[in-house]
């Protein structure tokens, strides 16, 4: 049963609803209508305005709500279209790559760089003119074993570089150890072995020992060291970087060798293949220190300029109409014995040196 005040207040709602007909007054009359009838729905919350969401918004959880929102980041067509006509100028690419923690390639066909060796040796050695000739007791011998003194200083402290990286360096058993490198790059060149060559020579030496070598055979043979190897200079010196040593070790080789090199059509044009010739050679071996892998490599030989040019060997060739053809001359292996011997007996039997168990003139008989 409703109540005589609820009645009364009932009349007043509707004719305050008569009144304001279609306005909000209206439609909040309406939903309080039915809590004071008592129809049982008086629990239900009241509906909130059109422009106020009915949920509660907890502000710890204001990122969790933001995160549920996508920002793309679009292209910048208009810049973009700036670099593509190179309009941008330099600092304005920069900062456009620098904001988007970019890394600039400067162009597509960039490669990576890889320095093994030096393109040079390092103050070269300069060997003393009559070397494997004049004795230490003549008065050549004495200026250049005094011209090895100066140099010593400059060898001591590159090895102290050198032994940096490699704590057991000795140049003592390098030299041993280097001759062993010297007969293999010999050996693979002789057998046309490029991937063997590039073990043992350097990128620098690798084309200046190919040089000329194109259809010929060569025949290549180490007999024996007339005197034990022996380290004359080292140098160490960085390149492009601190600590990015590079070492150069030049050793004496007196040996003797066979060498005879053939043309395409199988016809000797030097040297001779059973007889054996006196070598004496300055070779500079390098390696990359830096480097863990890095090996020693023969980098290059020296020549002196007091050294007499060898004669070029004969080349095969087309004969012109008006050229006569010349008599080849045969040489056997007797003659060629014979005149090797003559060429190394340069004094009188009772002018003849006297040698050492290296082969070494030690002093000169009289």
């Amino acid at each position: 049963m409703i109540s005589l005040q609820s009645s009364i207040k009932l009349k007043q709602i509707v004719s305050g609803v008569g009144s304001l007909s279609g306005t909000w007054h209206t439609q909040r009359a309406l939903h309080v209508t039915p809590l004071i009838l008592g129809w049982g729905n008086e629990h239900k919350p009241i509906p909130r305005g059109r422009f106020r969401p009915n949920r509660h918004w907890h502000p710890e959880n204001r990122k969790a709500r933001a995160m549920k929102i996508l920002r793309p980041d679009l292209p910048d067509s208009d810049f973009l279209r700036k670099m593509q006509s190179k309009e941008a100028s330099p600092a304005e690419i920069r900062d456009f790559y620098k904001e988007r923690g970019l890394m600039r390639h400067e162009s597509d066909n960039e490669i990576p760089v890889y320095t093994s060796c030096t393109g040079m040796l390092m103050e070269p050695f300069e060997p003393p003119e009559g070397d494997g000739k004049a004795s230490l007791l003549s008065k050549q011998g004495a200026k250049d074993s005094a011209l090895v003194v100066q140099r010593k200083g400059k060898t001591l402290l590159a090895t102290r570089k050198l032994r940096r990286f490699e704590e057991d360096f000795d140049p003592r058993q390098f030299a041993e150890a280097s001759q062993e490198i010297y007969i293999q790059a010999h050996e693979a060149l002789a057998r046309h072995d490029e991937d063997d060559l590039h073990k043992y020579a350097t990128e620098k030496a690798y084309p200046e020992m190919l040089y000329n070598t194109e259809n010929k055979t060569i025949y290549w043979k180490f007999i024996k060291s007339l005197e034990p190897p022996k380290t004359v200079q080292i140098r160490a010196n960085d390149a492009f970087t601190k600590n990015n040593l590079f070492a150069q070790v030049t050793v004496r080789f007196h040996s003797q060798q066979i060498l005879a090199v053939y043309d395409r059509f199988g016809r000797l044009i030097q040297g001779h293949p059973t007889v054996a010739k006196d070598v004496l050679e300055y070779v500079v071996f390098e390696k990359h220190a830096a480097n863990l892998y890095g090996t020693w490599r023969v980098h290059g030989k020296i020549i002196p300029d007091w050294q007499d040019n060898r004669t070029p060997g004969r080349l095969t060739r087309v004969l012109r109409k008006d050229e006569a053809p010349m008599e080849e001359e045969i040489i056997t292996d007797e003659e060629a014995t014979k005149s090797n011997e003559a060429e190394s007996s340069t004094t009188d039997e009772s002018d003849a040196p006297i040698y050492d168990r290296f082969n070494r003139v030690i002093a000169k008989s009289k």
